[in-house]
């Protein structure tokens, strides 16, 4: 009866009651804040991303471009021809930024004083001369003739159609005088420059001068680095991780090692950078400054990485492997390198990726070797002086010339693009063979 009477009564559950009520809107409440303040999170950091690549973008574009002047060169025997044969070796001795320079005087006779020819020189580049001594060797049939030349103008006068120097500016605040801009001027006012894509950026060595500076040579430089890093950190990394994961025995001796294994892949850049100068600089006397003595340190600093990487990857594959392998009569060696290994190269091959990808955007533990020189040859072996792009782009930030600051963009435009792509390379390479067990 009384039981009748409670349900007669309607009496409430304790979860439906009115304090139950607000505890329950109130944990939906702090779930919509946390679920705000991770969208904020991320929204803050893909702005912040965005406007650090924009920046960067922005800074870089224009270094891919240089403006060009036409000029009619007259191609003559006194000045390219010094040995008076027409052969291509003295052709390729001639005084071809002569050639360039009376040029410029021709077309503004009013540059009489020596003050302001140099003036009217400044305005084109120093290896304006290049231009000419290549058109000469594709068509010698050019000499003791007048024709038109594309020459590269000086970093000032690029700056200048870039709209990085304003003629509205005073004459002492700026770097061009107001007769090297009414020279630029005429020359603009007959169609004479253009602005062409710079192909000298990714197909030249390093340059004083900022409109004839390349990265070719420090891109050659990486890979060479990391030809040698992937040489050495990839088949002792993989080894490594083989040995500890599957055959090491269970001791304090193997502990000590998995230990300073996950140490190392923590230790700061530049420790490295101080061990490579310290050994194979100082005691085994490498040579300074090459891509082997680069390999070597980034080969020190990738392994952990490496094989971290591997021992995951093998530890993925299911012990139902290796009992089934074990079960039909293969041996321990047999197991690991037919069965597991190929099942796990995958994971291996991903975190090898991510490793040299670390190992191409490092510069500290280079520049404790030697990498900071400044190299104008394109390195042509292992043991060659050579620079590699993070390096390129220190110098280059570090430069007082104006114009190196989109080069500097620019260069870490390609450096990022390679950075992208291997990054891009380890995740398609991890979802084409990733195995769901």
């Amino acid at each position: 009866m009384s039981a009748e009477q409670g349900a007669g009564t309607g009496s409430e559950s304790p979860h439906t009651t009115e304090a139950a009520r607000g505890r329950l809107a109130k944990r939906h409440a702090r779930e919509k804040r946390f679920r705000a303040y991770g969208v904020a999170a991320i929204a803050t950091a893909m702005a912040a991303l965005a406007l650090l690549l924009g920046s960067i973008a922005l800074g870089g574009l224009p270094g891919f471009f240089q403006h060009t002047v036409e000029l009619d060169v007259t191609f003559a025997p006194d000045l390219l021809d010094p040995d008076g044969t027409g052969e291509p070796s003295s052709l390729a001795r001639g005084d071809h930024a002569g050639a360039v320079k009376r040029s410029l005087r021709e077309r503004f006779p009013d540059a009489s004083s020596r003050r302001d020819k140099r003036a009217l020189y400044a305005l084109v580049s120093r290896g304006a001369g290049i231009a000419v001594r290549d058109a000469l060797a594709r068509d010698p049939a050019l000499l003791g003739q007048v024709a038109p030349v594309e020459v590269l103008l000086s970093d000032d006068a690029d700056r200048y159609f870039k709209g990085e120097i304003e003629a509205a500016a005073a004459e002492q605040n700026r770097k061009l005088s107001d007769a090297q801009i009414g020279w630029l001027d005429a020359l603009d006012a007959e169609d004479r420059v253009r602005n062409t894509f710079h192909t000298r950026l990714l197909t030249a060595g390093d340059s004083r001068e900022p409109e004839l500076a390349g990265i070719w040579g420090a891109t050659v430089g990486s890979f060479l680095t990391l030809l040698v890093t992937l040489a050495l950190s990839f088949p002792v990394g993989v080894a490594t991780a083989i040995y500890l994961e599957e055959f090491a025995p269970r001791n304090r001796w193997t502990d000590f090692v998995e230990v300073n294994i996950n140490n190392l892949a923590a230790v700061p850049s530049i420790v490295f950078g101080l061990l490579g100068l310290a050994v194979f600089l100082n005691f085994v006397g490498m040579p300074r400054s090459a891509p082997v003595v680069g390999g070597f340190v980034l080969a020190l600093m990738t392994l952990p990485t490496i094989i971290i990487a591997a021992r995951s990857a093998i530890a993925s594959v299911p012990p139902s492997i290796r009992e089934a392998a074990l079960g039909v009569g293969a041996s321990p060696t047999q197991v690991v390198f037919q069965h597991v290994l190929p099942l796990a190269m995958p994971g291996v091959l991903t975190g090898t990726i991510l490793g040299m990808a670390r190992a191409l955007g490092e510069t500290a533990p280079l520049l404790m070797i030697g990498m900071v020189a400044f190299i104008v040859d394109v390195p042509s072996g292992l043991t060659s002086p050579a620079t590699v792009l993070p390096v390129q782009v220190f110098l280059w930030a570090d430069s007082p010339e104006r114009a190196f600051v989109a080069k500097t963009s620019a260069a870490i435009l390609v450096l990022l693009s390679f950075l992208v792509l291997m990054n891009l390379a380890a995740v398609l390479l991890r979802n084409r063979f990733e195995r769901r067990w």
